[in-house]
Order: structure tokens, then C-alpha cells, then sequence
């Protein structure tokens, strides 16, 4: 009987050669390093160096993130991954009314460089790279490290790392929007201007299927999802403007890696291949560099449970194969504990472990792409590029991503498949363990790490201090120039920077931004 994957398609029992006939490798694959770029992105992949090892964290005050970031760089992590809680992600300050009952406990509270200066105390910027999952005021948390960094003695030119900086995932499948699409997406194309030139090595987005995923899109509706809107990016920045060589290196992607093995391999390579694709045809990119899709992956919160949490540390390993398969760049693996609460220590450590596991103890980093030329893999590769192109196609019919968006197309499709994934669930047919099959009578105690009700007064004691001793006037001043900026056609960064550098907060230049731009309300689903 023939089985379905994640994404709808047909599961078969056996493939063959029959399965490729007509195939030609040269076209389909490539080498490894070459357009179009199904086999991976770089001549060796891991056979060199094994992947990034993030671990993304981030909780209560900078204080106890720093002394976790400090944590995994001893246990061997090469990449920090900074989260960051609601009220920042939202451009609020911890001392806001809509702040309340939420500093600090999804990522760690930064409300000024002050914050930034102390969240990376003893942390060289010159020697670790950092992603920052920030989207809204990706701009702001960028130009604080910038700041932080430049107090340390570290040149912008050497700093290296990722903003997330995708608002358009915030309106399909996130909500941490701030302001509507397009001066969301004139925001982000100052961005690649400003990095272009003042912190070159930095990867100026990573444009996310993550969080559709989290969402309840399916594989196929996670690539095509996120491929759209990062053709839409692309059209912007082209717009205002910029050459499609001079950014397009430094644009970055982010992805889901599932239990599900096989379809996920199949993923990965197919959206390497749509990508180049899109990028040499519709955008005509001529460097190479423009045509890499380069992506970071986290394993899949989504398919954590709370119910028997040690069986997470099996799903995660799975799901980090699955994302070495498939040739990602970088990695951050889940806590087992994290359906429960943020990851204990020990917990966070494991994650890392396994990573290590996967480095030094397997032989997956010994060969290059080693599901190359699988007649299973490579029918589910083109499958999958097949269906996702179609569904890249509906997008581009309702005039691409923002007005798909703007008529809840993207948010429809995923609430629709996330609703056929609980139906599911809950009627058995899929098999989740421990929570609809091999269940306990009774869980074992677990002890879950939590964060100190208290964080919320000291945030709003510091910003109290901090706008007390400042120069209000210059505040005053260099607020006033962002607005008048983003009421024009200039870079708002510039002055957002001497804003920052003035001690502004987070919420004061947002709120500034807001006066200008206003806010995003959303509409119903397609």
C-alpha cells in the first residue's frame, strides 16, 4: 500500500531505475559546489569542516544569558544564537504596559546597548559569529552590536553573523510584526544597503521556513513559502536600486529538520536547486555566491512533547541527520526539555552533544552528499521541487508574497494543513510516541528551569537609571532626525545608530518609527 509523505506526495515501496528513467544527472545534480547547487553548496561540505554548532539561548536578564553563552563556548558551540523576549521583539521596553508578565521569559531582555554591552561581556565579537533571531527591529539589535562591538576595539568589517530580519514569515505564520509590509520591506533594503558597505561580512537576512513549519505547513509548503518571499526581497532591494551580485551573496536561509528523514534530505536539495534556478533566470545573478542557497536548520520544537521527554533526545538526533543529509551550513539541535520550559543546563549541553556525535563519531562527514544518486531520494527530490514550484506559482499569481499575504493566502494554506495534522494525531493515524501510542500510566517528576518573576522590576529599574542619567535633549534630537529620515527617502539606519549610541531604548526608536510608519493590523485568512 502506497504511503504519503509530510507534503501529500506518494510513499512508495520500492524505486528503481524505472523511477529516474529520462534523468540526466548532469542536469538534475551537478558537482558538489556547482550550479545547480542540488549536491551542496561547497566543493567539499563536511569532508573540510563540519557544520556551525549554534545553540540558540537566550532567557531573563543579560546577565544570566551571557553566563550561558559562556557555557556552550566551553562545551565547544562555534556560533552563538541569541533569543530574544517578546516585549524586544516587539520593539517594547521591559518597562511597558504590554511588557508586563513577558520580560525575559522567551529570550533574554535587551532594552538599550547597555543590555547588548553586558549580554556579551567577555565575549570576543572579532572571533565568534552570532545570529540574532530578531525580525522588526532587526535593524536596531544589529546596530547595538555594532555599537558593543566597536567599544571592544572590534572593526565592522570583521564582524561576522546572521539577523534573522524576515518580518514577512511574521505575517504568515508569526505575529511578531511591528509595522505593514512595505515600510517593513523598505526597512530591510536599507539594511542591505547599510551592511554592504559598513559590516560587510554580515548575513544581512535569513529568510525563514521555520516558523511556518512550527505554524503547520507542510515541507513542500515551508520551501515554496519561504522561497517567494525571498524572491520578493530580492525584487526590493533590486527596486531601490541595488545590483542583484552586490547583496545577494549575503542573503541567508533558515529551515526546519523533521523525523522525517528521507523527505527532509529531499527538501533541502530541491530548494537548492529551485533557488539557484530563480536567482541565474529571473533575477539574472552572475556570481556564483548569488546562486547558493545557504541555510541554517534547527531540529523541530514542534514535534517535542512533553509526555516521556528523554524520547526528545532520540528525535533530535534523527532530526539533526536529517539536516546534515541534507547539507545544511549550520545547525542548532533542541533541548529535550523544551517542551516543558526553556532547557536546563545539562539539557542544553546534550543538545550540543549530539551535534558532536554526529561530527566525530559518524562517517556522514566522510563523503560528500552520500544520498546522491538514491532512486528513492532523488524521485522525492524532484517531487517535491515539482509541487513546490506549483505552489511558488500560486504565490506569484496573486502578485507575489506581500499581496498574497496581504489576502491571507500563505496563513490559510498553513492553518489548513496544520488543522489536517491534528486531525490526525488525534484519531491515531499518525503515531506520535508516548502522547497516542506507548503512553505511561504516570510521568516521572521533571524539574524545569524557570525564570525569576523579579527580572521584569530590575529591567525597569535599569531604564530608569539609564533615563535619568543620559542627555534627554540629545535623545530628543536624534529621534526627531529618524523620523524626519523615515518620512523621506534616506537610510533610516544612520540615524537610527546615533540614536543608539545616545542611549535611546529599543521602544523610543520604534515608537519613533511607528509615529511614521504606523502598525500592521491583520486580515483573515485567504
Amino acid at each position: 500500500m502506497t504511503r504519503h509523505s509530510e507534503s501529500g506526495l506518494p510513499l512508495e515501496p520500492v524505486y528503481g531505475p524505472d523511477d529516474l528513467r529520462g534523468w540526466d544527472p548532469a542536469e538534475r545534480l551537478g558537482a558538489p559546489g556547482s550550479y545547480p547547487f542540488t549536491r551542496g553548496v561547497y566543493p567539499s561540505m563536511y569532508t573540510g569542516r563540519p557544520w556551525t554548532m549554534r545553540q540558540y539561548a537566550g532567557f531573563g536578564t543579560a546577565v544570566e544569558s551571557n553566563a550561558r553563552y559562556r557555557q556552550l563556548i566551553e562545551h565547544g558551540t562555534t556560533g552563538l544564537s541569541v533569543a530574544f523576549d517578546l516585549p524586544t521583539q516587539m520593539g517594547h521596553d521591559s518597562d511597558a504596559p504590554l511588557a508586563h508578565g513577558e520580560v525575559g521569559k522567551v529570550g533574554v531582555a535587551i532594552d538599550s546597548v547597555e543590555d547588548m554591552r553586558v549580554l556579551f561581556d567577555g565575549i570576543p565579537l572579532d572571533r565568534v559569529s552570532t545570529s540574532m533571531t530578531i525580525n522588526a527591529p532587526a535593524a536596531v539589535l544589529l546596530l547595538m552590536y555594532q555599537l558593543v562591538a566597536e567599544e571592544q576595539g572590534v572593526p565592522a568589517d570583521r564582524l561576522t553573523g546572521t539577523i534573522q530580519n524576515d518580518v514577512l514569515k511574521e505575517y504568515i505564520a508569526r505575529g511578531t510584526y511591528i509595522f505593514p509590509p512595505q515600510p517593513s520591506l523598505r526597512l530591510t533594503s536599507d539594511i542591505f544597503r547599510y551592511c554592504r558597505t559598513e559590516v560587510p561580512r554580515w548575513n544581512t537576512i535569513s529568510i525563514s521556513g521555520y516558523h511556518m513549519a512550527e505554524a503547520g505547513a507542510s515541507p513542500v509548503q515551508e520551501i515554496a513559502f519561504t522561497l517567494a518571499d525571498g524572491a520578493e526581497y530580492v525584487r526590493t532591494a533590486v527596486a531601490a536600486g541595488m545590483d542583484v551580485d552586490d547583496f545577494a551573496p549575503r542573503l541567508s536561509f533558515f529551515f526546519v529538520a523533521r523525523t522525517t528523514l528521507l523527505e527532509e534530505v529531499a527538501k533541502f536539495r530541491a530548494a537548492r536547486r529551485i533557488w539557484a534556478r530563480t536567482m541565474r533566470e529571473e533575477f539574472g545573478a552572475r556570481d556564483p555566491k548569488s546562486l547558493m542557497l545557504r541555510f541554517h536548520t534547527q531540529t523541530a520544537g514542534v514535534q517535542l512533547t512533553a509526555q516521556q521527554p528523554e524520547v526528545n533526545l532520540v528525535r533530535v538526533a534523527v532530526q539533526g541527520l536529517a539536516a546534515v543529509l541534507g547539507g545544511t551550513q549550520s545547525l542548532h539541535t533542541n533541548s529535550f526539555d523544551e517542551a516543558i520550559a526553556l532547557p536546563t543546563e545539562k539539557a542544553a549541553r546534550l543538545a550540543l552533544r549530539t551535534q558532536q556525535v554526529l561530527a566525530y563519531e559518524t562517517d556522514v562527514t566522510a563523503t560528500v552528499d552520500p544520498f546522491a544518486g538514491s532512486y528513492a531520494v532523488e524521485r522525492m527530490t524532484d517531487e517535491v521541487e515539482a509541487a513546490a514550484v506549483a505552489l511558488m506559482g500560486r504565490v506569484e499569481d496573486l502578485g507575489g508574497a506581500v499581496s498574497a499575504i496581504e489576502r491571507g493566502f500563505q496563513k490559510g494554506e498553513i492553518e489548513r494543513n496544520a488543522y489536517r495534522i491534528a486531525q490526525e494525531t488525534d484519531g491515531g493515524e499518525r503515531v506520535v510516541v508516548g502522547v497516542n501510542r506507548f503512553v505511561l500510566d504516570e510521568e516521572e517528576p521533571y524539574e524545569p528551569l524557570r525564570v525569576d518573576p523579579a527580572i521584569e522590576a530590575q529591567q525597569a529599574a535599569r531604564l530608569a537609571r539609564l533615563r535619568a542619567e543620559r542627555d534627554g535633549a540629545a535623545v530628543d534630537r536624534v529621534l526627531a532626525d529618524l523620523r524626519r529620515t523615515a518620512a523621506g527617502t534616506g537610510n533610516v539606519l544612520y540615524p537610527m545608530r546615533e540614536a543608539l549610541r545616545a542611549r535611546a531604548t529599543i521602544g523610543e526608536v520604534c515608537g519613533a518609527l511607528r509615529e511614521v510608519w504606523g502598525t500592521y493590523v491583520p486580515v483573515e485568512s485567504f
